[in-house]
This record gives C-alpha cells, sequence and structure tokens, in this order.
C-alpha cells in the first residue's frame, strides 16, 4: 500500500469537508438569527439527536460511536458560534451590562474594610496590602463579615478563599452564595507561619500549640516534633497568639505570622515552619455592588450541572474552550441534603466585556438549575 497516496486521499477528503464546514456555519449563522427573533434557545437537543440517528444509519456498526462523537463537536463549535455572536438576556447579564455601562472604576486609595479574625490576622496584613490606607474592623467569624458589608457598616470584606496546602475555604463560598456577594478584587498573600511563645518559653517544654485549623493543617509535618503537645484549633492564628500572650505560660505555644509575635510580644521559637516553601493564600475581597475596577481580568462562579447526563461536565468544558478561555480551577463538591448532586466551582481568564463571555454567562444563568456569578476582578501578588 502506498502511504503518501492514502494521505493524499485523506487531504482531498479534509478539504471538502473544511468547504462544507464553511458552508454549515454560513447557514449557521442564520440560524442564530432566526433564533435570536423567535427568542428560541441556543440548544435543541430534539434537533441534534434526530441528526446523529440519521447520519449514524450512513457508516458502519464499529464507526456510528465514533461519528456520534465528530458530530457532537461540531454541534458544540455551531452552538459556540452563536453564543460568541448572539444576544442573550438573563438577571446576571443584564446586572453585569449595568455594571459595565458605569465604566472601570479606579480601585479606591482609602476604605473601612471588615475582617475575620483580631489584630494581627492574615486578613488584615491582607488588607493593609490591597488599600494604601485601611481601616479594619475586627469581627468573630465569616458571618460577621458579611453582616458588616451587608449593613453598611464596612464598604468591603477580606475573607480567605484558598490555601494553596490546605485548598478552598468551603464556608467563604457558601456564605457568597448565602448573601449573594461579589469579589472586586483578590491577593495572594505567601504565609510563613512561625512557633511563637512567651519569652521565658523554651521549645522542648511546649505542651500545647494553638492555631487556626488552616495553619495547623499546613503545618502538619512539623507538629509531628511534638507527639506529646495537645494541637487546639482556634478561631484564627492572631487569636492563638494573643491567647498565649495572655495565659502567661511558658508550656504553651503558638503558630501564626511574625506580625502576630511583634504585635504581642511574642518570641520567634522558630520560623517558617509551615510544610511548603511555596505557601499561600488567597483572599478575596467582597462588595455588595456589583462593581468591576480597571485591570479586572478574572471570574468566578459556581454552577450546577444537570443529574444523570452523561458529558455534561466534557460538554460544559468545551463552551469554555470553543471561546478561548482559559480555565484556572475547577473544583467540586457535594451538594449538603441532595442525593448525587455536586457543586461546581471555576475561575477563568478573560475580559467580563467580551460579548461571547457574557452569553455563556447568560446561557448558564438560564439553563442550569443553580447558578452563581461571584465576580470579575483583578488579582494582585
Amino acid at each position: 500500500m502506498d502511504l503518501n497516496k492514502i494521505r493524499q486521499d485523506i487531504d482531498k477528503i479534509d478539504d471538502q469537508i473544511a468547504t462544507l464546514y464553511g458552508e454549515r456555519m454560513k447557514l449557521v449563522e442564520k440560524v442564530s438569527e432566526a433564533k435570536k427573533e423567535s427568542g428560541k434557545a441556543t440548544l435543541d437537543a430534539e434537533r441534534e439527536k434526530s441528526i446523529i440517528l440519521r447520519v449514524t444509519d450512513m457508516v458502519a456498526d464499529d464507526k456510528k460511536s465514533y461519528l456520534k462523537r465528530v458530530f457532537e463537536t461540531m454541534f458544540e463549535t455551531s452552538r459556540a458560534y452563536q453564543t460568541a455572536n448572539a444576544e442573550y438576556h438573563s438577571e446576571i447579564s443584564d446586572n453585569i451590562k449595568n455594571a459595565i455601562a458605569k465604566g472601570e472604576l479606579k480601585f479606591p486609595v482609602k476604605a473601612k474594610v471588615a475582617c475575620q479574625g483580631v489584630m494581627g490576622a492574615y486578613s488584615g496584613i491582607a488588607t493593609e496590602r490591597l488599600f494604601e490606607i485601611a481601616d479594619v474592623s475586627y469581627f468573630k467569624n465569616f458571618e460577621g463579615v458579611f453582616q458588616a458589608v451587608e449593613k453598611g457598616f464596612c464598604k468591603y470584606g477580606v475573607l480567605p478563599i484558598e490555601n494553596s496546602s490546605a485548598g478552598s475555604v468551603n464556608q467563604v463560598y457558601d456564605l457568597m452564595k448565602e448573601h449573594k456577594f461579589y469579589i472586586v478584587k483578590s491577593i495572594r498573600l505567601p504565609i510563613c507561619h512561625n512557633l511563637v511563645a512567651n519569652h521565658n518559653a523554651k521549645k522542648e517544654d511546649i505542651k500545647e500549640i494553638l492555631s487556626h485549623e488552616q495553619a495547623i493543617s499546613q503545618c502538619k509535618k512539623y507538629l509531628e516534633q511534638f507527639p506529646n503537645a495537645k494541637i487546639t484549633a482556634c478561631a484564627n492564628t492572631a487569636l492563638s497568639a494573643k491567647m498565649v500572650a495572655e495565659s502567661g505560660r511558658s508550656d504553651i505555644a503558638a503558630i501564626s505570622s511574625r506580625e502576630c509575635a511583634d504585635l504581642y510580644g511574642l518570641k520567634l521559637l522558630e520560623t517558617n515552619v509551615q510544610d511548603s516553601d511555596n505557601n499561600y493564600t488567597r483572599f478575596i475581597l467582597i462588595a455588595k455592588e456589583m462593581e468591576f475596577y480597571q485591570g479586572a481580568n478574572k471570574i468566578s462562579i459556581m454552577t450546577t450541572l444537570p443529574q444523570n447526563s452523561p458529558g455534561s461536565l466534557n460538554k460544559l468544558l468545551s463552551k469554555f474552550a470553543n471561546l478561548g478561555i482559559n480555565l484556572t480551577k475547577l473544583e467540586s463538591r457535594p451538594i449538603v441534603g441532595s442525593s448525587f448532586e455536586f457543586m461546581f466551582y471555576f475561575d477563568f481568564n478573560c475580559d467580563i466585556k467580551e460579548k461571547g463571555v457574557q452569553n455563556l454567562l447568560s446561557e448558564l444563568d438560564n439553563s442550569t438549575e443553580q447558578f452563581t456569578f461571584l465576580g470579575a476582578y483583578e488579582e494582585t501578588v
């Protein structure tokens, strides 16, 4: 068999396929216009199924499933083309358009901000890096931060959303959905944990170590050298340092920041005790109103997928791929109280002003049972 001759024949067929695909997409444009005028949805599942039933009759049984995938891919690209060029509406997309109409806002120099914890907490450190001048109020828990912003006591709130070692802070995601707040900026803060104690303490005498559960998780290997010490979880690392200072004990220590040691008059028993040198936490800045500041190039959403629908995640991912959108995070977790239903979290890089992106968000808002737009924002380091 002449391989070159076979390839030449394949090339001729590929050229015909490309020509026919171009002609098909011209008709897709007309279909898109007709759907726009009639208000019909982009997806017509019944028609797609009838096409697959028809065309798969034209090939041998051992090729039917492969041809099905070819047409499903073609349907996906056709819908992506319609999504990018049509005009879709939903409550989310209308709110986005209204926010865009305000123009790109300049990020404020000074603000009143709510944080969880006490002075010296990592969220407070993140806030000081986000704003040149920050008037910080501390609250006992994450719910308190949301309440402070919701009631107008503070314009913004700063919350941890993800750690490179311990993963996502699911409670914050849940509260974002419950309270309908928006991310307007984020920052990646390098986290350097230290073992801190009162000045009369010695490392070998430590019987109890206090810290936040995430910090404890990030220092798991380090803590193995204290097999007889009690590990106590606190509301945050700054509070643990404060408790150690107020105790006056020489057999107790905390895992916290260097800033906390200075703030509460503690000494550093050991520095950089986190298990990974590349340890950072993402903090988000939330606001009650949807606002887009200059440099916003990242979008976060939460959504469910249709149950008992094979390939539903793959179909969703193809929507991003067909628009050339780069996903930077994909995570799922079970929805409490449901049977085998999951909530999916997506972070992706793109411009919220792009029509195709707005249409995609509108399509998800209209077609999924639960959809939450978390915000479009810039992430600083």
